[in-house]
């Protein structure tokens, strides 16, 4: 009767053990989901690289445009034309209806629209961004995007304050869906500025930004330190961010964690696990 009792007991306690095993590992299994800190990331870059696209077609000229080489974003199959007439003035960055390969390696097609008080270098001047069927990468983006020229820092290096309020509709190979994205940033200038050619431009970008996943999650966002960006290059190659969804642990994201390299690899930290992600 003794042994019944202990072997009873030991039944009951081997159940608890895999059950509440089970449950912990559903809870982690749901809690690592690194989808969404990519996909931020992706819509992230995506909307960096269009004040550089602005930056290049308002400061170049028609020939530097159509160069073809890797000093240059935007290649023969973008069409730029700026009208002065209106006011504020207006470019168009036209890259067709196929896809446009940029010398940073992202597909374009779509315009962009920038309307513009000031040169991008001048202090005060703004430029007012937004978008006719624009897809990147097949990602669909819509919305406005503001670049306020504040000036120069103690650095000596020229700030900007930078606001989004968009979305994007995701093509099938990210799983299709769509996201909005809000976000209130200060880019610096770090690096390039002096030079004619725009892929050694080098941008620090910090802030925070708010919006809802394709899933349908709403997240939040805070830069920890500053996001570098380098303009030939499509992702971003250091800085930590905190990414936030809703009802889940904080994703410490960290870009330069294999010593600041250029490459499409992020480090995503979850309730003291990491994760290595790949973007696209």
């Amino acid at each position: 009767m003794k042994n019944q009792k202990l072997k009873l007991a030991g039944l009951i306690v081997a159940t608890l053990l895999i059950t509440f095993s089970g449950c912990k590992k559903d809870k982690e299994e749901i809690d690592n989901d690194t989808a969404s800190a990519s996909e931020n990331s992706i819509a992230d870059a995506a909307y960096t690289d269009v004040a550089n696209i602005a930056d290049e077609a308002a400061t170049g000229s028609l020939t530097s445009y159509r160069l073809g080489n890797n000093e240059r974003i935007l290649t023969s199959c973008a069409t730029v034309t700026i009208d002065t007439v209106v006011v504020p003035h207006l470019i168009t960055i036209d890259f067709g209806t196929s896809n446009c390969l940029g010398q940073d390696g992202n597909y374009r097609r779509g315009k962009i629209l920038v309307s513009f008080s000031g040169h991008y270098r001048d202090s005060a001047s703004t430029h007012t961004i937004t978008f006719n069927n624009y897809l990147v990468n097949d990602n669909n983006l819509s919305g406005t995007k503001t670049v306020t020229n504040n000036g120069r820092n103690s650095a000596g290096n020229l700030t900007f304050s930078i606001t989004v309020n968009g979305s994007i509709v995701w093509d099938a190979q990210y799983g299709g869906g769509t996201s909005t994205h809000a976000s209130s940033r200060t880019r610096e200038w770090i690096a390039g500025e002096n030079t004619p050619q725009w892929n050694d431009d080098v941008y620090l970008i910090s802030g925070n930004s708010n919006g809802v996943t394709r899933t349908g999650k709403t997240y939040s966002m805070v830069t920890v330190t500053p996001l570098r960006k380098r303009i030939g290059f499509r992702h971003f190659s250091d800085g930590i961010v905190e990414f936030t969804p809703n009802g889940n642990a904080v994703r410490t994201i960290d870009y330069g964690y294999i010593g600041g390299n250029e490459d499409n690899l992020a480090r995503v930290t979850i309730n003291g696990n990491t994760f290595t992600i790949t973007l696209r």
